[in-house]
């Protein structure tokens, strides 16, 4: 369940009282590949082999997208415990690079000792343009779908389309990389990987959702609220079209701007 109910009391100027409160499930996922412990993440529990593939792919471990990855699902210690099966020959320079480390629902990609190990490829990323008109469409679709968000006010959303503005996956999460994993871990799964031009988020962006979306060779990137400066950073680097302040029909485009027509 995405969310459970919590009793608390509520402080006012006038008055004191109990309420029950949703709030958003947060629960630690093991993830083991050929049976040998790789991270713990911090996630809200649903969509976890959506979430394991996306993850995977944006460390570039498993980028296979031709063979779905052999995952099984257990319950241990009130923790879940995903074993993932690869060939060890198909591995990428993620494993061979990677340490096991914890990752919070606050923070995207931990234990990295250099950033230059989170950017092993400079691909270049397929031109293409989309409206202003269009991208707060996606914006109004996204917001229709955060129905965990809607009942606890403590999720995140991130959803993908096509470049006809086409919803092709929306993912909620207690942590905005989670959602952003399960969202491309979806498309790889569901074979939308190469139709999808844009993912937008509920909150804001920092550079790992930039290294993500890099990774998927996802060209736009928006976000209700700010990015960070290294987002910026990254994303002029790595061809990325940044767009934060995406509210109502406003939209500030800090990269690559050339896309948004």
């Amino acid at each position: 369940m995405a969310f459970d109910n919590y009793q608390a009391k509520k402080f006012t100027s006038s008055k004191t009282i109990m309420v029950n409160d949703n709030l958003t499930v947060e629960q630690p996922l093991q993830i083991c590949i050929n049976n040998e412990p790789f991270t713990v993440t911090m996630r809200t529990p649903g969509n976890d082999k959506q979430l394991i593939t996306g993850l995977l792919y944006s460390e570039d471990i498993y980028r296979n997208t031709q063979h779905q990855l052999l995952i099984s699902l257990s319950e241990a210690d009130n923790m879940t415990v995903a074993n993932v099966t690869i060939d060890k020959k198909l591995l990428g320079k993620g494993y061979l690079n990677s340490r096991n480390f914890l990752s919070v629902s606050s923070c995207g990609i931990c234990g990295k000792k250099e950033l230059n190990e989170l950017v092993q490829h400079h691909e270049r990323i397929p031109n293409y343009t989309i409206s202003h008109k269009t991208l707060i469409g996606m914006f109004e679709q996204m917001k229709k779908g955060q129905h965990t968000f809607l009942q606890s006010g403590g999720s995140h959303a991130a959803a993908a389309f096509n470049n006809k503005g086409e919803l092709l996956s929306i993912m909620e999460d207690i942590g905005r990389h989670n959602a952003v994993d399960k969202v491309i871990g979806d498309l790889i799964i569901s074979g939308n990987l190469q139709q999808s031009v844009c993912i937008v988020v509920s909150g804001r962006i920092s550079y790992e959702i930039v290294i993500k979306a890099f990774a998927a060779k996802i060209g736009i990137l928006a976000a209700v609220s700010a990015p960070s400066t290294l987002a910026v950073d990254f994303a002029k680097e790595l061809g990325i079209t940044l767009l934060g302040f995406c509210r109502g029909d406003h939209a500030t485009c800090y990269s690559h701007t050339e896309r948004i027509g």
